[in-house]
Parts: C-alpha cells; structure tokens; sequence
C-alpha cells in the first residue's frame, strides 16, 4: 500500500490510537506516565475550579441589572466559550510543561513496539520546548478569528462545524509532534508531515479531542495520544 495512502486511512490512524489506550498499561511505560498525568490533573482541576466559582460572577458583573433576564440565553454561550478557550488553552500548557517527558514517552515506546533499541535524536529540552511555543502561537493565532465567527450572523451557524475541524487538527498536529521531534523533526517540517497526511490527522486528532472533551478519561488521552502517534508513524516507517 502507498505509504501517503495508508497515512490517510481513517481506520488506519484511529486503530493507532486505540492502540495507545491499550499500550498506556505497559509496565516498560508506566515511569514515563505519572508526571504528565499528574500535570494534566492539576491543570484540568484547575480549570474546572474557575470555570464553577468565577463564571457566574462574571456574568453577573457583564451583565447590566436590566438585562437580567438574558442570563438563560448568555449563561450557556458564555459556558460554550469558556469551555473551548479553556479546553485549548489548558491542554496547550499542559502538553508545553510534559513536552520533554512525552518526547521520551514516545522514544520508549518505538523501541517498545519494534522490539530493539533505537537510536533517537534527542533535542534539546530548549529546543523542544521553544518548538511547543511556535505550535502553540500557530494554534492560538488561528484560534482567535474563529471565535469570533460565533458572534457574526448566519455564519455563526458554521462556526461550531469549523471549530470541530479546528480542534481536529490542532490536536492531531499537537500529538504526532513528538515522534516526529524524536527524528529531529521540528516545527514547520512535522506540518509538512501532517499536510501529506491531512485525513488521516484529523481522524486521529477528532478522537483524541472527544476524549480530551471526558472527564477522567482526559487524564489518561494526553500520554495514550503520545503512544498512539507514535504507533501510527511506526507503521508507515515499516513500509518505507
């Protein structure tokens, strides 16, 4: 099978991550798991704390007393928001702060599914960090112009259906870039990547986006989406 054509089979990229929820339980992974799980805890219970206790101040405080009645309408597109601005904001830093440890999550687990050690080129923690920041401001510069799109007329209509490519995208470029660093990949090269296989990215990032949206179950999606990826270019590795 041509290996671009593989790449964007959607059954292909999303067996890859089911294949990291099933990996994630491997005793040869399970040190790389506890300090990204633990980021992720403590970021999402963060977030979850704010989002109860200031978003209905807030909209108390937004809201003038005579447009009081408008709260039942502003309440929930005001919790819509929060929550996409929130879900990607939270899950940017939190995967900024595990980068190094994914990046080793993802070397682990190449030589966990080949069977030998590989040779991995390892970058800088400076490096790959500084790579998470540009992919972190391509992200939240597009990020931006769509939330804008939920307050314009008739094509606010369309926004939910762009945001849910959006968020698509932006997961699946935010997790295959650890594999790819791990072959000193970096940014504006793991795109090119991603754009020659665009279907099969986004599958693989819809997924991991519906899992991320689960409480719980976000804490464990994050690593399993590392695994996963790494999985999925294994597999077209193979074929080269």
């Amino acid at each position: 099978m041509n290996l671009k054509k593989k790449g964007n089979n959607p059954a292909y990229a999303i067996d890859c991550l089911l294949q990291g929820f099933k990996l994630i339980g491997r005793q040869e992974l399970r040190k790389f798991l506890l300090i990204p799980i633990l980021i992720n805890l403590v970021l999402y219970s963060i977030a979850f704390t704010l989002g109860y206790f200031y978003i209905s101040d807030l909209i108390t405080t937004i809201i003038p007393g005579w447009l009081s009645w408008l709260e039942w309408i502003i309440w929930p597109l005001f919790f819509i928001s929060f929550s996409i601005i929130g879900f990607f904001t939270f899950t940017i830093v939190a995967n900024l702060i595990a980068a190094p440890f994914y990046s080793k999550l993802a070397a682990k687990t190449i030589d966990l599914v080949s069977g030998q050690t590989n040779s991995v080129e390892e970058l800088p923690v400076n490096q790959v960090i500084l790579a998470e920041i540009k992919r972190m401001v391509y992200l939240l510069s597009r990020m931006l112009p769509l939330l804008i799109l939920f307050i314009i007329p008739v094509v606010n209509l369309i926004a939910p259906f762009l945001w849910a490519l959006f968020g698509a995208w932006g997961m699946g470029l935010e997790y295959m870039a650890y594999p790819l660093e791990n072959k000193g990949l970096l940014f504006s090269e793991q795109k090119e990547q991603a754009k020659a296989r665009r279907i099969g990215v986004l599958s693989f990032g819809g997924l991991t986006v519906i899992g991320l949206s689960i409480p719980i179950l976000n804490l464990i999606v994050a690593p399993a989406a590392v695994i996963g990826a790494t999985v999925y270019f294994y597999g077209l590795s193979e074929e080269e």
